[in-house]
């Protein structure tokens, strides 16, 4: 039977819309019991579909599905003396407490690490923001395209002669990939020595990290980097190319002089492979832009299954650019168990995106769906908090429990 690494971990979730919530699932499939604190006054913003399918409907957003599996959730108004009392509570009994509101907001609610650690000494709490903390730009509000961009990875994403490409929302789940790494730094310390810590992670600066090269080259070598599509430093041919149907693509990338005559054999070795520019690495690299037009015309007469396979045999590594509904239907993925169903009580059954590691002893698992809103009132509350049934009736009541 497995053995979940962080069985026995309780984190307090106070993450709302991405970053945080995609952070805290991942320790939730881990093992860790993840308890979302959400209120209808404010739902989270994933709960409520945008746009003209405007929804007041907190049951059935797929949004909220895809980054909330394994959660807990209850409903606790905390911007009343009694919820921040409860919330303070819950983290007594807690591990572990994650947060990306605007810097300032936890404390303003009482609920800041001076606040808590005066609860649990040893809690471990990770605050979450666009720029950190502390700062002339700490109190800014950041969407993914804001911190991405200051980050400076938008600058070096996308084609030579167009803007650059925000990322949007892939930028907020690698800070929250980066959150949850952290915090089990932060567990594995606090296992030797007994302490807790405050984790300030700042998401510009986390996607900084993640393009040290590029800042590394600029500091030694006065280099400014720019986007170059999908074209590499040294590498060429790479690139995606255009094959036969609507919008089909694939990748391709050459590494060496053998991978190269592997996609000459591949193509038939046609006479323009055996031209002198492109007899070198440096020569292929040189002249890419001719070598990207000659080698498309050859993969738009196939379909990008079909041409992966007879690439990948003769040693080039090659992929069909995938569309998302592709992907959940790629047999490979779907062999590796990269796509499971759940059951939702609202959307019914869904298709989601599995626990991207495979581990022998620990397997990480999604063992139940996205929470309804307050679902587990009862169990946190009762259970854990040691609430009667009249206690938790009059917040109810109240609307402190809302």
């Amino acid at each position: 039977m497995n053995q979940s690494a962080l069985k026995g971990i309780r984190v307090v979730d106070f993450g709302h819309v991405l970053a945080g919530p995609y952070g805290s699932m991942l320790l939730a499939e881990f093992g860790a019991e993840v308890i979302k604190i959400e209120t209808r006054k404010r739902p989270d913003e994933q709960r409520v579909q945008h746009g003209a399918g405007a929804s007041s409907d907190y049951e059935s957003s797929s949004n909220f599905f895809e980054i909330n599996l394994n959660k807990l959730s209850v409903s606790l108004d905390l911007s009343t003396a009694k919820g921040s009392e409860l919330a303070r509570r819950l983290v007594s009994v807690s591990d572990i407490v994650l947060e990306n509101m605007r810097p300032g907001v936890m404390d303003k609610l009482g609920l800041g690490y001076k606040d808590l650690v005066k609860v649990k000494p040893d809690i471990i709490m990770l605050s979450l923001s666009g720029y950190g903390g502390t700062g002339p730009y700490s109190r800014y509000t950041a969407y993914a395209p804001c911190f991405s961009c200051f980050g400076g990875q938008a600058h070096l994403t996308g084609y030579a002669d167009a803007e650059p490409n925000t990322l949007t929302s892939s930028c907020d789940s690698r800070a929250g990939t980066a959150g949850a790494f952290a915090i089990l730094m932060a567990l594995n310390l606090r296992e030797q020595t007994g302490k807790g810590q405050y984790i300030d992670l700042s998401s510009s600066e986390q996607l900084n990290a993640q393009v040290g090269d590029q800042m590394m080259d600029y500091s030694m070598n006065h280099r400014s980097p720019s986007r170059d599509g999908n074209h590499d430093a040294i590498m060429a041919p790479h690139n995606c190319y255009r094959c036969k149907g609507n919008d089909r693509w694939i990748s391709i990338a050459v590494a060496n002089d053998e991978e190269w005559e592997g996609l000459a054999k591949a193509m038939g070795s046609p006479d323009w492979t055996k031209e002198p520019v492109f007899s070198t690495a440096y020569g292929r690299w040189q002249n890419q832009t001719r070598l990207d037009q000659l080698i498309q015309e050859w993969t738009i007469n196939f379909g990008h299954y079909a041409l992966m396979e007879r690439l990948q045999k003769h040693g080039v590594a090659a992929m069909p650019s995938f569309k998302a509904k592709d992907l959940f239907s790629d047999p490979h993925i779907v062999a590796r168990g990269g796509v499971i169903e759940i059951e939702h009580p609202v959307l019914g059954t869904r298709k989601t995106i599995a626990p991207p590691w495979k581990m022998s002893e620990t397997q990480p698992e999604i063992t139940r769906a996205a929470p309804l809103l307050g679902e587990h009132n009862s169990y946190v509350f009762q259970d854990l908090l040691g609430l009667s049934q009249q206690e938790l009736d009059q917040l109810i009541e109240e609307k402190i429990v809302y």
